[in-house]
């Protein structure tokens, strides 16, 4: 049965829909020798030759893997300056894992890695409203209306985020460690979002997809998630409120 080509590239776990696209404009995908460039194209697996640099693609069995990003590691397969990248901490897995998302190089935290193109694309788009959840040690003491900002959306770039939960854990002299869910994935989202009220982020750190949470996974470790692993990322999701913010 033909598919689309990304869908197949998916499957296959060669990459995410959204990388595979990538692929297939830098013309590293052959359907029975030929260069694809063309995004609509579909192919059927089991009659079709296709290739990725090369190499015939072949299914192969699923894994997913929750690993704990130190700082300083890129959330790519492969970093042209030189950096560590995150699939050099997954010692003991053969099978080529990619990163779900993103984390920034100055940001830890959960990070799961698979060759589930459908699964990672399930997280990543918008109309799942996957929550992510951070905790964000932010300079300052910010103050209650500054967070019900925060929670009921605030312009960065232009736009106006989608309410967020917020739950302040800690009031430092100087700091406060403030949890933080939202289901977007701009850009250094969260980090904007505190600038957005001029209190910078000193850590920060993701803690959950969904209820699947890091919990005592130390920094830089990672372990096999399960098929109920799997289903706390996708809880059914209730409305946003916000806690822990005194009047």
């Amino acid at each position: 049965m033909e598919e689309r080509l990304q869908k197949i590239l998916a499957k296959a776990g060669i990459a995410s829909r959204r990388q595979a696209e990538q692929l297939i404009r830098a013309g590293r995908i052959r359907i029975n020798g030929q260069v694809v460039v063309a995004m609509g194209c579909t192919a059927d697996p089991a009659r079709d030759r296709i290739t990725c640099d090369g190499k015939p693609i072949a299914s192969e069995e699923k894994i997913y893997v929750l690993l704990n990003k130190p700082a300083g590691y890129v959330t790519t397969l492969a970093d042209p300056q030189g950096r560590p990248v995150v699939s050099e901490l997954l010692d003991g897995i053969s099978a080529r894992l990619f990163p779900v998302g993103r984390l920034d190089l100055d940001t830890e935290g959960a990070l799961l890695m698979t060759n589930d193109g459908d699964l990672a694309n399930r997280i990543l788009h918008p109309r799942f409203e996957v929550n992510k959840t951070y905790e964000a040690l932010v300079a300052g003491s910010p103050s209650p209306e500054q967070l019900r900002l925060l929670a009921q959306g605030i312009v960065i770039d232009g736009v106006k985020t989608q309410p967020a939960r917020i739950r302040v854990l800690q009031r430092r002299p100087n700091a406060s460690l403030i949890e933080i869910t939202i289901h977007e994935g701009k850009k250094r989202q969260v980090r904007k979002m505190f600038q957005a009220i001029a209190h910078r982020v000193l850590h920060l750190k993701r803690t959950a997809y969904g209820r699947l949470r890091l919990g005592g996974l130390p920094l830089g470790k990672f372990r096999v998630l399960s098929a109920d692993d799997l289903k706390k990322i996708f809880p059914h999701r209730k409305p946003f409120t916000i806690k822990n913010i005194p009047d």
